[in-house]
């Protein structure tokens, strides 16, 4: 496939989550979405949120995406 070509693509919502920050919870959706998905092609963030523990540090964030994968022919 050549990037001059017509194609469709669908998006769809995921949530990364991870204790260890932003660019983790990113890559962990993407990695589980390119697992499942075939095609993947890009992704969007969406939203940034966390989780703050008792103690008052950032004890998990959360990253909305919206992931697209190309449709089959």
């Amino acid at each position: 496939m050549s990037y001059g070509e017509d194609r469709i693509y669908k998006k769809v919502e995921v949530i990364g989550v991870s204790k260890r920050g932003i660019e983790a919870a990113i890559q962990a959706a993407v990695s589980k979405a390119h697992r499942t998905l075939e095609k993947l092609s890009w992704f969007e963030v969406q939203d940034i949120r966390g989780h703050v523990a008792d103690d008052g540090t950032v004890s998990e964030y959360q990253v909305v995406l919206k992931v697209a994968f190309q449709l089959k022919e």
